[in-house]
């Protein structure tokens, strides 16, 4: 007989329990804190999601802003990584272009296919992939950037996966395709908006990932003269002995503006900021940024508005904050430059990047410096914050 609060007693005895499966992911704790937790697995939510088993997994510079609280859409909890490759393990049933047991890139903007700027190549500007704000939805970023879980764990839920998701050859390891995902189509990008051409000058701000990668695209280019800028002399020093280039630490000058605008005799053609808010803060940013008046420094901006020449291009590959005070916008303007900038539309450069790779014309390989297991995931995010032992990139394997 039913019973009046609830049913048939006899069913509680005959169902077997539901228990929930569960996997490992490095979560964001708070500012500076990240900490590998149990939690549940992802599930398929809609008919053409996928399911993927992640192999491999990198850190980010962007990442690092979310990890110092820069970005306060992010909740504890929140599984970090935009930077995944892996096994597809399981697919909904709207889901044709990959399939159980396939090896996948996943390019870090969520993009629908179907929308006028998929339709034109802005896969980063998606209609319809953030509920949340106006802009396309990353993963691992925050609800800002449409709420999606990161692929810094075990598994990782991938939306659109007929559009995203891209199948690399069983012979090219993970080292060599993972920046498939971000670094190396964001840099590509860079250096094809930037218009570098044959006997190019270029200036590069900042050598990490992006940076570094951006010089050698530039060097493929035909730029004839690339000058890396940096403060951190490991990072320097890796320019240098890689790519021959000449490399300048900002710190050794009083004004590296100025100096670069004279030894390249009225400045450069080119010059592709992949520093963004981390640039030094001034005393002043510092307090407008606390008080959320600024979005970080634009120190790099600055510089790249003294040392470009006139009618030449600025490149912004770095993440920027909100709104920033003292913008040096009558110096562009009165030099004619032109000012290009924005999230990379990844899934428009994956295919041609990875024929490169193929073909042994591009090998991204270089700049890893350490590969940690995801449970040493909290100290993996420590090194590359303080950029401890020469680290330049990090991947992590769950």
């Amino acid at each position: 007989m039913p019973n009046k609060k609830g049913g048939n007693r006899l069913e509680s005895y005959l169902n077997p329990i539901q228990t929930v499966s569960m996997m490992k992911a490095l979560i964001y704790q708070g500012i500076k804190s990240v900490k590998v937790a149990n939690v549940e697995d992802p599930k398929i939510e809609k008919a053409d999601d996928l399911i993927l088993k992640v192999t491999s997994t990198a850190i980010c510079g962007s990442d690092l802003h979310l990890y110092h609280g820069m970005v306060p859409s992010l909740s504890k909890g929140s599984i970090l990584g935009h930077e995944t490759m892996g096994i597809v393990e399981d697919v909904g049933s709207a889901v044709k272009k990959v399939k159980k047991g396939d090896r996948v890139i996943v390019p870090f903007p969520v993009a629908c296919g179907g929308c006028w700027y998929c339709e034109h190549d802005l896969y980063s500007q998606c209609d319809n992939s953030n509920p949340h704000n106006e802009i396309g939805g990353i993963l691992g970023c925050g609800e800002v950037y449409g709420g999606y879980q990161g692929g810094q764990a075990e598994y990782l839920r991938v939306p659109y996966a007929n559009v995203g998701p891209r199948i690399v050859p069983e012979e090219l390891s993970d080292e060599q395709v993972l920046f498939l995902t971000d670094v190396l189509p964001t840099s590509y990008w860079g250096v094809d908006i930037g218009g570098v051409k044959k006997d190019d000058t270029v200036v590069v701000l900042g050598c990490g990932p992006i940076g570094l990668s951006s010089i050698k695209w530039s060097a493929l280019a035909g730029a004839k003269r690339i000058i890396a800028v940096d403060c951190i002399d490991y990072r320097l020093e890796h320019a240098r002995k890689h790519y021959g280039i000449e490399a300048i630490n900002f710190e050794h000058h009083d004004d590296t503006g100025e100096y670069i605008h004279e030894i390249t005799k009225g400045g450069a053609d080119v010059v592709l900021d992949c520093v963004g808010l981390d640039g030094k803060l001034s005393t002043l940013e510092k307090i407008e940024t606390l008080l959320k008046l600024q979005g970080g420094s634009k120190s790099a901006i600055e510089v790249a508005s003294q040392i470009v020449r006139k009618g030449g291009t600025i490149v912004l590959l770095g993440v920027y904050g909100t709104r920033y005070n003292l913008f040096p916008l009558g110096d562009l303007f009165a030099k004619n430059v032109t000012l290009k900038m924005g999230q990379c539309p990844v899934h428009a450069y994956v295919d041609p990047i990875l024929n490169m790779i193929k073909e042994n014309k591009f090998d991204p390989t270089d700049i890893i410096t350490h590969q940690f297991s995801l449970s040493q995931g909290d100290r993996a995010y420590e090194i590359f914050d303080k950029k401890e032992d020469n680290c330049i990139k990090v991947i992590l394997h769950p």
